[in-house]
């Protein structure tokens, strides 16, 4: 039996002439297909459909909803097709439109760095708290992959010095464009997590470091499958990238400064543990919109 994803539709409808708001002359193009048509038969969910075919035409989600059977040139039709079989093959969304939105802005993403998920927002949050009212605070960004983090602080804070290190040249290009995007003002550095930072100290290190277990079945499932294998495992139990982050950061963090970590759905309690042990005060961990302890925290001895 086929699977879903490979029933295809007919696509066969009288197609009506198109709303004037529409700039599309489909006829001199040679299209014949919809957006309609199209979306019904790309296989996909009609919501991810729309994301691609949005993506091709330049149109909104709007425009697709409300103008569903105004022809599309031929070239918009192949380039669809294209993006469909792709995601039907299982590659990420994010990496097919080259972006993802994370904190309300679209930050570019490529298969060199780990999609921004929506969770991660919370280690954001907790960061820009654990400032509060300091004046001008040093950041650190550790493991930044598309700089999202780094600049959604250096935006939400523009009094902030914020440095944000990847160990990957190809991931800091596209921090690098996504900084210059944003109009945020970093300090970028090509560093194996702390290596390359001499001596520097910061009011707050955050980190969001490959957390999942190298034999973990999830790896080689859905979207995660397309996405850089370093940016998600340490190739060993799942703790190792965090131990390492957590144990080096009170020699660069400032008396009373704070280290934020994003982690497991299971690895709270490990993780509040290896804070402990590296000196750390009022330890503890902050829950998702989905109940699970996301994030850990700790101040280091003022």
């Amino acid at each position: 039996m086929p699977s879903p994803r490979s029933i295809r539709p007919s696509c066969s409808q009288p197609l009506p002439n198109p709303p004037s708001s529409v700039s599309v002359t489909a006829a001199s193009a040679g299209g014949s297909q919809s957006p309609g048509d199209l979306i019904s038969c790309s296989g996909l969910p009609a919501s991810e459909a729309r994301i691609l075919l949005a993506h091709v035409t330049g149109w909104s989600r709007t425009e697709l909803i409300t103008a569903p059977q105004v022809p599309l040139p031929e070239a918009q039709e192949e380039a669809f097709a294209t993006l469909a079989a792709r995601r039907r093959a299982g590659e990420p969304i994010a990496y097919l439109v080259g972006a993802r939105e994370f904190y309300g802005r679209r930050f570019k993403v490529s298969p060199a760095v780990l999609i921004p998920r929506p969770e991660t927002e919370l280690l954001v949050d907790e960061g820009l708290a654990a400032l509060g009212a300091l004046s001008a605070p040093r950041v650190l960004d550790l493991g930044t992959g598309s700089g999202a983090i780094a600049v959604t602080v250096a935006l939400e804070r523009p009094d902030a010095h914020v440095t944000a290190a990847d160990l990957s040249p190809a991931a800091l290009e596209i921090a690098r464009h996504n900084g210059r995007v944003q109009g945020a003002r970093i300090d970028w550095v090509e560093s194996d997590w702390y290596a390359a930072l001499g001596a520097r100290r910061f009011h707050l290190v955050l980190a969001n470091p490959p957390y999942v277990a190298a034999d973990d079945p999830h790896l080689n499932q859905g979207d995660v499958r397309f996405e850089p294998r370093g940016a998600l495992t340490d190739g060993g139990g799942g703790l190792g990238a965090l131990r390492t982050v957590i144990q080096g950061a009170p020699a660069h963090l400032e008396p009373a400064g704070m280290l934020l970590v994003e982690h497991g759905y299971d690895q709270a309690e490990a993780v509040r543990a290896a804070f402990a042990a590296a000196g750390f005060l009022g330890v503890r961990s902050v829950s998702d919109l989905a109940g699970i302890e996301r994030v850990t925290r700790g101040v280091l001895p003022g």
